[in-house]
């Protein structure tokens, strides 16, 4: 039993936080009336709404092409199955897995080391982040900062300090690497044993060159208004989904929504964050919306965002042959080690 929980704590963690947001989603609801909502939706809409989010899948391609670039340029529709894998990864495998996933398709296909391909992931990460806190202080003047359930304030809060400082520490790696190379090496000199320091020293020095885009401003800002317009069209498949229900919520309102729920994915979860999205519905309950209207429609809105991609990444990773034994907890830990060695 012991030995499970070590093995898995990360799952159940995670099982256990979308249950408590899933319980904070439906407590004092009438499932009745919700999924009476969810039978009576107009569902022609999820099409168009599909096309503007693969169209977001698109940019969000071109992005990571921007970030590669100093290692490789690797064509938009190579690397476009890659990401699809890494949706269908996140959206199925728990902790994360398909950022790890698709950072190993990337090496195999392209030759690409698989931690410089992370620090591209993270740096994207990071700058989703900082979009989605954009949306929700944006939007925060015209809706109200009430609209926003005491509990998730503080997650926007803390979630502002994560990613700025998170911000701020990539583009000081990015930029004074001398001094950073002399930090890694006193701390790796004292706290790294010594079979380890070889690999090691090759993850850090690939991790850095992922990092390179950031000590050019024009790429920062590329990378900056790309992420803008990539959320800024998975709120138009927000607003067009909307429309297969019975009611209206301004454009700026579902930005706030989508910034409120994005940051509380970040959060551990369940595969394809279960219970951490469904929260949004709080978001539209305070704008107004019949709190039961506004869950059918986020469970809607939940299952059109996760489906579609789902299906695709499927398809592209039976089409590479990759399986989810190849990405194991323990084998990806030492593959990543063993990788590094001589990628």
């Amino acid at each position: 039993m012991k030995s499970f929980l070590r093995k898995r704590w990360k799952f159940i963690l995670g099982v256990l936080i979308s249950v408590f947001f899933l319980w904070i989603s439906l407590r004092g609801l009438r499932l009745g009336d919700v999924w009476l909502y969810i039978r009576q939706a107009n569902y022609w809409w999820i099409i168009p709404g599909v096309i503007v989010y693969f169209g977001a899948v698109w940019a969000r391609t071109w992005r990571w092409h921007y970030l590669l670039r100093p290692l490789k340029a690797v064509p938009l529709p190579r690397l476009f199955p890659v990401v699809c894998i890494g949706y269908f990864g996140n959206n199925v495998y728990p902790a994360r897995a398909g950022e790890v996933i698709r950072a190993f398709v990337l090496r195999r296909n392209e030759a690409i080391s698989v931690s410089a391909s992370l620090a591209t992931t993270i740096i994207e990460r990071v700058f989703d982040g900082l979009v989605m806190l954009l949306f929700v202080f944006f939007a925060l003047p015209f809706v109200g900062a009430e609209h926003i359930p005491p509990i998730y304030r503080v997650t926007v809060i803390i979630a502002s300090v994560g990613f700025l400082a998170a911000l701020v520490i990539f583009l000081w790696m990015a930029f004074d690497q001398r001094r950073v190379n002399r930090i890694y090496d006193f701390v790796a000199d004292h706290v790294v044993p010594a079979r380890f320091r070889s690999p090691l020293d090759g993850f850090f020095e690939r991790f850095m060159a992922g990092l390179y885009s950031l000590r050019n401003g024009r790429d920062v800002l590329m990378v900056f208004v790309t992420s803008v317009v990539i959320w800024l069209l998975e709120t138009v498949k927000y607003w067009l989904v909307m429309h297969a229900f019975r009611f209206v919520v301004s454009f700026i309102g579902l930005m706030l929504m989508n910034g409120v729920v994005n940051l509380t994915t970040t959060l551990p979860s369940a595969p394809g964050y279960i219970g951490t999205f469904e929260i949004g519905a709080k978001v539209l309950a305070a704008l107004g919306v019949d709190p039961q209207l506004a869950l059918g429609y986020t469970i809607v809105l939940h299952a059109a965002l996760w489906f579609p991609i789902t299906v695709l990444g499927a398809f592209y990773m039976w089409r590479e042959g990759v399986k989810w034994r190849d990405f194991s907890a323990e084998n990806a830990g030492r593959e990543a080690w063993s990788v590094e060695r001589g990628a």
